[in-house]
């Protein structure tokens, strides 16, 4: 297959939505912790501590997504450059570890969902 530089563009938009869609999952989060921090330093459950760690383990996740799909857009416009430049093999093999740290950012995007239902599952069972 013969990449043209129309291909790696094409990644641009796929990553761009799915940045804003990583960012605001991050604000989400960000917004609970707030309120957990106030309500922890009024009350200090134990429940909301948990809570926290979760949402720890969470925004690792959502730093690693936002990392690996910053590096796929890097290597989009390396390829792009490496097109113009007319060096072929380099262009198909950084295009190549772009398409592979996308899908890496995605599999992180349903782990973190995963994490997210579950703990909302949790929170629906308190309340049963």
């Amino acid at each position: 297959m013969e990449l043209s530089l129309s291909i790696p563009a094409l990644l641009f938009p796929a990553i761009s939505l799915t940045m804003l869609a990583y960012n605001a999952r991050y604000l989400a989060i960000a917004a609970l912790i707030r309120q957990l921090h106030q309500k922890y330093q009024e009350t200090e459950s134990k429940s909301i501590g948990l809570q926290v760690q979760q949402l720890r383990k969470r925004l690792t996740i959502i730093k690693n997504m936002q990392a690996t799909a910053i590096f796929s857009f890097l290597l989009a416009v390396i390829t792009m450059s490496l097109i113009y430049v007319e060096l072929r093999f380099w262009a198909n093999l950084i295009f190549g570890f772009s398409l592979f740290a996308l899908m890496v950012s995605l599999v992180l995007s349903l782990i973190e969902v995963q994490l997210s239902t579950k703990a909302l599952s949790i929170q629906l069972k308190d309340m049963e």
